[in-house]
């Protein structure tokens, strides 16, 4: 900073919290300085001693002379400056002082040394404290002290805003004042205003609303430090307002509120509550009743049919809160409201409610969600004179209901303890994982319906929605068959897997078998003759969802009515390489047993061969890729059983007659498949 003449030499004051130049004063003028802005006295001395050769006010304390003079008439080494403010800190509260800079420098708050960093350096120095500053008026002082080198001073004192930090409620807003206006339509207007905060930390000001008659207050607004009016159109209800100013600051401390601003009255456009109206139907009436509000003096009751658009009013100005329709048609359906007014005739119109005359409707409606359907429970009347019911459903996941004819399944009457007929309907349709909404209604033997009765609302267990396709589908070509092998299913609620054989897309799929939710394999055993074959496997779920053949309707090759995991597979070719004998003998059947052998089983027709002449049996050897025969003797039995059969294998089996000039007639060949070795 260059060093200023006292001739023209500026320093600032405070004018309305703005900071404005006034001209600087010689050290012997009287200097003034307005908060928050210091005062400013430069000396020729390190000990702040004799008459200050300079005087003048600073916004801030942040000076950097480097190896400069302050001022004209001072040295650059070795003199000393102090600043001082006194001002008003309102609540006070938590503040943090920090002060740096090169040389020595020491803060003072109402003369109690807060930091002291009085010492000749060339390395710049700093300390922040904290503390709690009290509330109302105090005076910080700031001294520095320069003795060779470099000079540079800073000083900053700010509060504490974290809310775990300061707990100091601000000061109540001062200078309040209150007036009120009659604007358009009658309707007051109050204007409020107050004088501004001193805390430094404020954030701004809240206002809230007292009815005559209450002790609580409600906050209806708030302005920021700036804005110190505000304007309030309360509630035109006949009643007088009060209200109240509260400060509140960075942290969220607010302070407790002003003196109360008011009373401003109002004219009472304000319309009472409305009625809650209820309607409780018989046979021949529908009977209104309501809950008054609490300024209300007199009702009028209108009804109309509910498909009429026209009210019609009744009994005006009643003071009950009670009114019996003894004329309604009956089973017809009737719209009702109640308007209700208060001594200054406004008035509020209750919720339509609509009435219908009924006989006595079902009661203690229930529904129960077991895996088959809802079954639909009810209680009759007392009277027996029930002729029939009919049980009503609608789904359930809007507001709006869309009731159709339930066709029961099962319809059962049952006498539960008290001797009251007990009636039970089940719903086998509608979709799994859905709301439904179910009503009964009865009829007596006068052929009267009744309303419908208290709706049940509940959600069919399960869904509608397969699982998905299963992955990692492998086939393995086996002796005995093909093995498949999949991952596990990830539907929670998977029930089994089911197999189908399908040798092309467009081939209806074959069922082959079931398998269980604990497994992932499945062994399907066949003779392994070199066949082509397809298998797809599916996911079911315990609600009988599964992917479905829909065969192409839309011909865009899509035959599943989503994704399923498919496998093809050639199967060993195991059979006979050598060209059987012609068939000219017998039939035979070659059956796998389960202990592992293998029955073979000729039948004869007609006289010319029979089992008991006596009959040879032949097996085939992959390996000499030749017929063996496996009997020394003609066996005479109706079968014989070859006990020296491989397991996990497909064995082809013929046997041999003898013709009456010697020679040999051979049966077909047939194969049997053993399983593996258990």
């Amino acid at each position: 900073m260059k060093p200023v003449s006292l001739a023209t030499a500026v320093v600032l004051a405070t004018a309305g919290g703005l900071l404005t130049a006034v001209a600087a004063s010689p050290a012997s003028a009287a200097t003034t300085c307005t908060a928050p802005v210091y005062k400013r006295q430069i000396y020729a001395n390190t000990n702040f001693s004799g008459t200050a050769k300079q005087t003048g006010c600073d916004a801030a304390i942040s000076e950097n002379w480097g190896t400069g003079a302050p001022a004209s008439g001072v040295p650059r080494d070795n003199f000393s400056v102090r600043w001082s403010v006194t001002r008003d800190f309102g609540s006070g509260g938590p503040f943090a002082l920090s002060a740096s800079g090169l040389d020595g420098i020491r803060v003072y708050l109402d003369g109690s040394l807060k930091i002291s960093l009085w010492k000749n350096t060339s390395t710049a120095v700093g300390k922040t404290v904290y503390l709690t500053v009290p509330s109302g008026k105090h005076t910080l002082r700031v001294d520095y002290a320069h003795w060779t080198g470099s000079a540079k001073v800073a000083f900053t004192y700010t509060p504490r805003t974290t809310a775990t930090v300061d707990k100091v409620r601000p000061l109540a807003p001062t200078g309040t004042a209150w007036n009120y206006r009659v604007a358009d339509a009658n309707r007051t207007t109050a204007t409020l205003s107050w004088a501004a905060n001193k805390e430094m930390d404020l954030a701004g000001y809240r206002v809230y609303r007292q009815a005559a008659g209450s002790t609580a207050w409600t906050r209806i607004g708030a302005t920021t430090t700036a804005r110190r009016t505000f304007d309030d159109t309360p509630p035109q209800t006949g009643q007088s307002y009060r209200y109240q100013i509260r400060a509140y600051d960075k942290a969220g401390n607010e302070s407790a509120g002003t003196a109360a601003l008011g009373p401003v009255p109002t004219p009472d456009l304000t319309a009472p509550a409305a009625p809650v109206l209820t309607v409780t139907s018989s046979v021949d009436t529908n009977t209104l009743s309501w809950k008054a509000p609490s300024d209300a003096v007199a009702y009028s009751v209108f009804r109309k049919k509910s498909d009429e658009t026209e009210w019609k009013e009744y009994t005006p100005e009643i003071t009950t809160t009670t009114w019996k329709d003894d004329f309604p048609e009956y089973g017809k359906p009737y719209d009702y409201k109640v308007r209700a007014y208060d001594a200054a005739w406004n008035h509020a119109d209750s919720a339509v409610v609509t009435g219908r005359t009924t006989i006595a409707v079902p009661q203690h409606v229930t529904v129960a969600t077991p895996d088959q359907g809802a079954v639909v429970s009810w209680t009759d009347p007392a009277g027996n004179d029930t002729a029939d019911y009919t049980v009503l459903r609608s789904p359930a996941t809007s507001a709006a209901r869309t009731w159709t004819n339930v066709t029961c399944g099962s319809r059962k009457t049952a006498t539960d303890a008290s001797g009251a007929t007990v009636r039970t309907c089940t719903d086998s349709s509608g979709d799994r994982g859905k709301p439904y909404a179910y009503v009964v209604r009865r009829k007596d033997t006068d052929g009267r319906w009744s309303s419908p009765s208290a709706e049940t609302v509940v959600t069919r267990p399960g869904d509608e929605v397969a699982p998905p396709a299963v992955t990692g589908l492998t086939a393995q070509a086996l002796e005995y068959g093909v093995r498949l092998q999949w991952h596990a299913s990830t539907a929670a609620d998977l029930a089994e897997y089911r197999i189908y054989e399908q040798p092309a897309d467009f081939d209806t799929p074959q069922y082959v078998g079931t398998v269980d939710a604990t497994r992932t394999y499945a062994t399907l055993r066949m003779a392994a003759d070199g066949e082509q074959k397809r298998y797809v496997v599916l996911a079911a779920d315990r609600w009988g969802n599964v992917a479905s053949y829909v065969g192409d309707p839309e011909g865009d090759g899509t035959y599943w009515d989503q994704p399923v995991a498919a496998a093809k597979i050639t199967e060993l070719d195991l059979r006979p390489t050598a060209q059987a004998p012609e068939n000219t003998a017998c039939d035979l059947d070659a059956i796998a047993l389960a202990s592992g052998a293998v029955q073979v089983d000729p039948y004869c027709y007609g006289a010319r061969f029979k089992e008991a002449d006596g009959y040879q049996v032949y097996r085939w050897d992959r390996v000499k890729a030749t017929w063996t025969r496996l009997t020394d003797a003609p066996v005479t039995t109706s079968y014989w059983t070859d006990t020296t059969a491989p397991s996990g294998t497909t064995l082809y089996y013929l046997v041999s007659f003898k013709n009456e000039d010697g020679t040999e007639a051979f049966s077909n060949v047939d194969d049997a498949v053993t399983g593996p070795a258990v």
